[in-house]
């Protein structure tokens, strides 16, 4: 199953998606696509890593998402914190065309992929419009990477206090 898990900052997405990622009972592949810049986000890693089990395997991956999802061979769980990092990275770069690219590997390989695909992203268009262009860009582009993911995945679901709120769900 290949699963889409949106929330706000401090929502609770990434103990849901390790939660579900625990119990698939498969070997865990844990892809985090954080760039550290500064303290507060070497903080935030450290939390992150302290949380997982340290059987699972990581791979950091800030850029070439796409390709690592496609070189894992089922049976895996992979667990992909977060995308939105990973959307900031590409942006980063400064390239249009190496953005498309990127992104359309990226809905390629989640198409593909034959493991168990759990995606973590924050929802970021909830909220006010960003007034710098390149915030407004980030939001903007995140936003169509989820409405995108979202057709292909079997589960959508919105974490929202810790809860788990379905948006999509393949049993229904």
């Amino acid at each position: 199953m290949r699963e889409l898990i949106l929330g706000g900052a401090r929502s609770g997405k990434s103990r849901m998606a390790e939660v579900k990622a625990n119990a698939s009972d498969l070997d865990v592949t844990y892809i985090a696509t954080a760039t550290i810049y500064d303290d507060e986000m070497q903080q935030r890693v450290n939390r992150h890593k302290d949380d997982r089990p340290n059987h699972w395997s990581l791979i950091e991956e800030p850029i070439y998402l796409a390709d690592t999802i496609a070189a894992i061979t089922s049976p895996q769980c992979i667990l992909v914190d977060c995308l939105t990092l990973w959307v900031t990275n590409l942006l980063m770069k400064e390239d249009d065309i190496f953005f498309a690219e990127q992104k359309t590997a990226l809905l390629t390989a989640i198409r593909n992929s034959q493991c168990n695909l759990i995606l973590v992203s924050n929802e970021t268009g909830m909220g006010v419009i960003p007034m710098g262009a390149i915030t407004r860009r980030f939001v903007d582009e995140s936003g169509w990477l989820h409405q995108e993911i979202a057709t292909i995945v079997e589960q959508v679901t919105l974490s929202i206090a810790g809860l788990p709120h379905v948006l999509k769900s393949h049993t229904a």
